[in-house]
């Protein structure tokens, strides 16, 4: 094991560092500082935990796009035209974004807050392109420690974004200012990443080509990205066009599910095409499905949980929860090259213990009733999520030095795109049926009263009708409430606490997987980074 002081395979390589650092750090902050204002919105503009939970999806799926084009021109164009244009599209998200306006048609601010969210995520997803490969390249003997070094920003922006909410949330600042303070750090790593030169990746220096760093990946890797593309295509982005061209009967229809799933299927093919129909690595196919697995459970939980244990408790613990889970993942991100060396725990052992604390602290944390019980309940799933993503960006660097940026670059895709089309959405969807299913069975009267105009759809689960964002709100806000208002955020409450009893199930998968895999790697010989010799060509490993 080398020295945890590595200097990096170039003189700048710690400025690089630290600028990618700052660039994830504006991301969280914004992430961090929308996961507390979804309240504001649900109370401005009555949208449904669906509609919130579809705002927040496209916080993730812009990302995905963002992360896999950019991965696959990287090594093309360089680092450095791509920073230039995630830091446009973080200016003209926030533009978009400040558009919705309280007295708005709903439709109208869905829209405006939808589309900016994506344009922020498209920035975020552009930035990791370039950071995750190139501290992968810079540090190359110590990829788990500095990728979580990296990703320690994730957490440090959730801490900021979450104290800005708890702080001027709390004196009733306008969410816009709120918001708008993310844009602090993207000037900073604007400055930051300015005039620097930027190595190339492992791949790229052994000349292998963008069809060769394809082959691993091949027609497995491939097929999960593109069916979770071909969702994207069928649910959200058909809902954008259909506000925009009209024609709502279309877009719902049977005609442009088919498209969308064509379009998924062209793609599919043309990766095919473009690595000669290779299969690619069953290991990256697995790896890449269980990071479908982590987008939907941590960031898709990430995207809820203030608002989640903000109504089980109060808003402002909700808040402050969020920054002290925050605080002991930025802490906990520093560790990995420690628990790697003394506690000699592989990367997928690690793995495989976070997710099982993570089932455990979901489960306790459906049951909060204390602001000390949720603390401690809290803390084991902090524990359990820290190593998740980084962890996952290391093995794939660790196993697959020949696919470049590109495999790195498409699993993060996979895990965001996941979190924005099955975790955030999946929780919101989650949240209505499990509210409304309960107020229905105990007082249906109170239920017609409160329930919204739009109903909720996930998948192939059966549609449900939630509540009225804005009438909950009040309800929940009530100083003396009636009846009618205690049934609903009593309600609430019991939605939220069943959400997350469901929300475990997704780790508990992950750990049958990990343990799986730590049976594969002990079967092989052990879990061992594999070294990319010159002129070697990329076949399967």
């Amino acid at each position: 094991m080398s020295n945890v002081l590595d200097t990096g395979t170039a003189p700048n390589a710690r400025r690089l560092l630290w600028a990618g650092f700052l660039a994830i750090l504006a991301a969280g902050i914004g992430f961090g500082v929308r996961g507390g204002i979804l309240a504001n919105w649900g109370a401005d503009f009555g949208f449904t935990g669906a509609q919130l939970g579809a705002i927040g999806g496209a916080g993730f799926t812009g990302f995905c796009f963002g992360i896999i084009i950019g991965g696959l021109i990287v090594d093309k164009i360089g680092y450095g035209k791509l920073v230039l244009a995630a830091f446009v599209f973080h200016v003209l998200s926030a533009f978009i974004t400040f558009a919705a306006t309280k007295g708005q048609a709903q439709e109208t601010a869905y829209m405006f807050l939808y589309i900016g969210t994506f344009v922020f995520a498209l920035a975020n997803g552009t930035l990791e392109a370039v950071a995750n490969p190139l501290v992968a390249t810079l540090f190359p003997n110590n990829r788990t420690h500095y990728l979580n070094i990296l990703h320690a920003s994730w957490p440090a922006g959730l801490i900021v974004g979450g104290l800005i909410g708890w702080t001027l949330g709390a004196g009733d600042v306008n969410w816009k200012i709120q918001l708008g303070l993310f844009l602090i750090p993207t000037v900073l790593y604007g400055i930051a990443f300015m005039g620097q030169s930027f190595p190339k990746s492992e791949a790229a220096t052994k000349g292998l080509k963008v069809g060769d760093m394809m082959n691993e990946v091949g027609l497995l890797g491939a097929l999960v990205a593109c069916a979770l593309i071909g969702l994207f295509f069928k649910d959200q982005l058909g809902n954008v066009l259909a506000f925009f061209i009209g024609n709502d009967e279309f877009f719902a229809s049977n005609t442009w599910n088919y498209l969308s799933w064509g379009v998924a299927l062209v793609l599919w093919l043309i990766v095919g095409g473009k690595t000669g129909f290779a299969v690619g690595s069953f290991l990256l196919f697995i790896l890449f499905m269980t990071h479908a697995l982590i987008g939907a459970v941590e960031l898709g939980t990430d995207n809820w949980i203030q608002n989640i244990t903000g109504n089980i408790l109060t808003p402002t613990q909700g808040k402050i929860l969020f920054v002290f889970t925050s605080l002991i993942m930025f802490s906990l991100r520093f560790c990995a090259h420690w628990i790697e060396r003394h506690l000699k725990i592989s990367p997928i052992g690690l793995l495989l213990i976070c997710s099982i604390l993570a089932v455990i602290g979901l489960q306790l944390v459906s049951g909060i009733t204390t602001f000390i019980g949720a603390m401690v309940a809290l803390s084991v799933y902090a524990v359990g999520k820290t190593f998740f993503w980084p962890t996952m960006l290391a093995v794939v660097g660790d196993r697959f030095p020949r696919t470049g940026a590109i495999a790195m670059s498409i699993m993060g895709g996979i895990g965001m795109m996941s979190a924005g089309l099955l975790g955030g959405p999946g929780l919101g969807y989650a949240k209505d049926r499990y509210t409304a299913e309960h107020l229905e069975q105990n007082n249906p009267a109170i239920y017609q009263e409160y329930k919204a105009e739009t109903s909720s759809k996930f998948l192939i689960f059966k549609e449900v009708t939630g509540l009225d964002g804005t009438k909950l709100a009040d309800a929940q806000a009530a100083e003396n409430p009636t009846p009618a208002q205690l049934a609903v955020a009593d309600a609430s409450i019991v939605g939220d606490r069943k959400t997350l009893k469901a929300d475990a199930f997704i780790p508990a998968i992950m750990a049958a997987i990990y343990l799986g895999l730590m049976l594969y790697f002990k079967s092989v010989g052990g879990y061992k980074p594999i070294k990319l010799e010159v002129g070697e060509s990329a076949g399967a490993s």
